[in-house]
């Protein structure tokens, strides 16, 4: 099978292709999976530009879709031939989280999805949605499942909320169609008014140009009459809260999910405080949820945006596309 691997120190011209041993058939509980894609998360990339170390030779990549070949002994929830998505912490099946690091994340602590061919426990994958091709359900991994929790789950998101999305990259993207499916408002910023057209396109109500409008949370209050937005997906880190905190309303929901801008800064405190505002910090989240969203998926018909596709031996380029800030919505690599 095709296998990339990192070489350390990391760098987007230290991918390695190789040629290596197939991993043979699953034992009890196990399942064999052909993955037939992977999409790239910020995650992804701070492995494979080095700024987040890894170990040498890692196989980059938390997002797997494929195909299940092979089952083994007492694994009844899959069949040959299901289709099937990864999930990002496969030891976090249900329940509150339990982890707080990613030393047993995919393509971090452990080997990832940058490779044709996987033998692991049926448990780390869960069903994808229905007509979803491999590449659609692998973006759900890592980006779907974050937007999903920050919304649904810990924010409790019901039809008539207000949504503000930060940027345009994959968890925001899913926000705003998550939001829109089940009956929200949705506020969204941009530097890029072509992006913010896309996102109207998708939609998108009210949309703020954040590099010609800086203080963009006295524009969102405006928007909304004043009130503030009921819940604010956070993507940005320091660089963004202070204005996310002025956008929300009183007593809403910020989703801090993020550290585009940086991994430490100051914290308005009196202002979130004044706000009566929950900051609540996440990551990805639970099987358990992950299915839950996939169920939803299936109700309701949303379908990811994907910007771009690249192949497996193309990872850099994907990488490259990623690390430019061009793409809106997922980037794909299909195998």
């Amino acid at each position: 099978m095709q296998v990339i691997r990192l070489q350390a120190p990391g760098g987007l011209d230290r991918f390695q292709l190789h040629d290596e041993q197939d991993p043979g058939q699953p034992g009890a509980g196990e399942i064999r999976v052909r993955v037939r894609a992977s999409s790239l998360n910020y995650h992804d990339y701070l492995i494979a530009s080095g700024a987040w170390p890894a170990a040498d030779g890692r196989i980059p990549l938390s997002d797997a879709g494929g195909v299940v070949e092979a089952v083994g002994a007492g694994v009844s929830e899959f069949a040959v031939g299901d289709h099937v998505l990864s999930c990002f912490f496969p030891r976090w099946q249900d329940g509150p989280p339990t982890v707080s690091d990613f030393a047993e994340v995919p393509g971090d602590g452990w080997d990832g999805y940058a490779r044709e061919l996987v033998v692991c426990p049926a448990s780390w994958f869960t069903r994808a949605p229905q007509g979803y091709s491999h590449a659609e359900a692998a973006t759900l991994t890592t980006a779907g499942l974050t937007a999903w929790r920050a919304l649904v789950v810990n924010g409790g998101l019901k039809a008539g909320d207000s949504v503000l999305v930060l940027g345009s990259g994959g968890v925001s993207i899913f926000a705003l169609q998550f939001a829109k499916a089940m009956g929200a408002t949705v506020l969204a910023t941009s530097s890029s008014d072509a992006k913010l057209a896309s996102m109207r396109e998708l939609g998108a109500d009210h949309c703020i140009n954040y590099r010609q409008t800086p203080e963009w949370g006295a524009a969102v209050r405006e928007l909304t009459g004043g009130r503030g937005v009921d819940h604010v997906i956070e993507v940005g880190g320091p660089g963004t809260l202070a204005q996310s905190i002025s956008a929300v309303r009183t007593g809403g929901h910020i989703a801090l999910i993020g550290v585009l801008t940086g991994h430490a800064g100051e914290v308005p405190t009196t202002q979130l405080m004044a706000k009566q505002a929950r900051l609540q910090g996440l990551i990805v989240g639970s099987r358990r949820e992950q299915v839950d969203m996939v169920r939803a998926i299936d109700a309701i018909g949303l379908r990811p945006v994907i910007d771009r596709r690249f192949a497996l031996a193309d990872i850099g380029a994907a990488f490259r596309h990623q690390e430019s800030g061009a793409h809106l919505g997922k980037i794909c690599l299909e195998f």
